[in-house]
């Protein structure tokens, strides 16, 4: 009888299952059509002419016009802003994974004296506005002669990302056994050895998670960069995308093709890791 209660009970609850998975799916498909159709509508909008998108601005291209990339591209000098963007996100990464790691080693291996205190600090700064002491940020920055510079930016921008960084990376540490950092200081390793051949290997997710995240962060920062780069040949993307529509405002087709091209970097990186971006999240829950 019980057998036959639980198979009862089974088949009852089934279609409740199935309205809920229904639900979930509905949910996601509205989601997902809310995140990808302005997306949509850019891009399509950036093969047209202005003609096209005055008289059906969320419609199909009844022409496609490539020659949109190419003019803005060259009247928004993207190549040289492009790369100037790439500098600094791989520098602020490199930061990032260096000072960010090494930190994390510590706070999560060696467990200073006051290391909590230290997390809570970081925990506590990290969600003071930046704007409450960019002023005097920036007379400093002016006095150390890193102003118009891209390591000044990314110093700056490695500092801002750095509680995110230890935070997550000294979780990922905390969950990972150490008995392999024990056997191979037992072999004669030191603690560069055992950081780099046992620590690294086996936090790489974490690693790749906080460079992605601060990557897409650097890539997409304008503020800042607009306060701290007044010279031309050391913007970054955002900055020139900013200006490029000053001067280009009202042709839409190529300030939506500006705008494709800035966003297509980040969307493709962010497709090709994003699985590993969320082992990374989800394995490298806070521990305190």
């Amino acid at each position: 009888m019980s057998v036959l209660s639980r198979q009862l009970q089974r088949r009852s609850a089934t279609p409740e299952r199935h309205k809920f998975r229904a639900l979930n799916h509905v949910i996601l498909i509205f989601l997902t059509a809310f995140a990808i159709i302005p997306i949509a509508i850019l891009v399509m909008n950036s093969m047209k002419t202005q003609t096209q998108i005055g008289q059906n601005p969320i419609g199909l291209p009844t022409e496609l016009h490539f020659e949109n990339y190419g003019k803005a591209w060259d009247l928004g000098n993207m190549g040289m802003t492009a790369a100037n963007s790439a500098v600094m996100v791989i520098m602020t990464v490199f930061l990032e994974m260096v000072f960010g790691g090494l930190a994390a080693y510590s706070l999560a291996r060696k467990n200073p004296p006051g290391g909590a205190i230290v997390m809570l600090y970081m925990l506590v700064a990290s969600t003071v506005p930046v704007w409450l002491y960019v002023v005097p940020l920036f007379f400093l920055w002016r006095d150390l002669g890193l102003l118009n510079s891209r390591i000044g930016l990314a110093l700056i921008y490695a500092a801002l990302n750095a509680p995110f960084s230890i935070f997550l990376l000294r979780s990922y540490m905390i969950g990972m056994s150490s008995d392999f950092e024990d056997a191979a200081r037992v072999d004669g390793a030191n603690e560069l050895q055992v950081i780099l051949k046992i620590v690294l290997p086996l936090a790489w997710p974490g690693f790749l998670t906080v460079g992605l995240v601060v990557g897409l962060a650097v890539w997409g920062e304008f503020q800042l960069a607009l306060i701290f780069i007044q010279d031309p040949s050391a913007a970054p993307i955002t900055t020139s995308y900013f200006k490029f529509t000053q001067r280009f405002g009202r042709d839409w087709p190529l300030t939506s093709a500006g705008a494709v091209m800035m966003i297509i970097p980040v969307l493709v990186l962010f497709l090709a890791l994003q699985r590993r971006f969320v082992e990374g999240l989800t394995q490298g829950g806070v521990k305190m």
